[in-house]
């Protein structure tokens, strides 16, 4: 084998990698859940519903691939995604898959049981929007998330403290609720509540990572 064959070799060994680690159900899960902010191991276990050894085990296989950093704080580990690169990742691949894949298409359908619901709105006329307080944006993320990183313009409620707090909306404004992306149902969850109650909603089907992807502007803090 020649020195240049054994190059080439070893190059797309590095880059395959980067799609080892990504090649797990789980681990893209965790991903985009640390598209949102940075977590504990215990907080990712919960959200995405396995073990906390299974989670350390699937941070792990990131961490060597580089996708993801960790600190320690106290007795806690708190995990991030290693660059906003990794998010893009993320986005791209969920993208050409639900491009290519049939099977993934027809999930998508069936969960979309309300296309009207959703809001297939530019997103820079969706921020002038927002601005000029014609549309009130809602993201109905953890506040945690929200603060990392969300919609300018956008007010948190988070779903579970969303039905008491329906006062803090104006009725006289359609609402558009987001959460963390295509696979998340806590917008559609709000939506559902919001048009009951007699509101004017649609989901966003984008959360910041697809956001930040296409190159809109993202506010952090409160």
């Amino acid at each position: 084998m020649s020195a240049s064959r054994q190059s080439k070799d070893r190059l797309y060994e590095q880059v395959a990698r980067i799609g080892k680690a990504v090649a797990s159900p789980k681990r893209l899960e965790l991903i985009e859940l640390l598209c949102q902010c940075e977590k504990t191991v215990e907080q990712l276990a919960t959200e995405a519903e396995i073990s906390v050894k299974l989670v350390s085990a699937h941070l792990k296989e990131l961490k060597s691939a580089q996708l993801v950093a960790a600190r320690r704080d106290g007795t806690y580990m708190i995990y991030r995604l290693a660059d906003a690169e990794t998010a893009d990742l993320w986005v791209a691949l969920r993208s050409v898959a639900e491009g290519r894949l049939i099977e993934l298409q027809s999930i998508m359908r069936e969960l979309a049981s309300r296309p009207h619901e959703l809001a297939p709105m530019n997103g820079r006329d969706l921020l002038r929007d927002a601005k000029r307080g014609d549309v009130i944006v809602l993201d109905v993320r953890p506040e945690a998330e929200f603060r990392s990183a969300h919609i300018p313009h956008a007010r948190s409620i988070p779903l579970p403290e969303l039905r008491k707090r329906l006062g803090e909306l104006p009725a006289d404004r359609p609402v558009v609720a987001y959460c963390r992306g295509p696979f998340c149902f806590m917008a559609q969850e709000a939506v559902a509540l919001l048009n009951k109650k007699g509101f004017r909603a649609r989901s966003l089907e984008t959360g910041v990572a697809e956001w930040r992807a296409a190159a809109l502007p993202l506010k952090k803090g409160t």
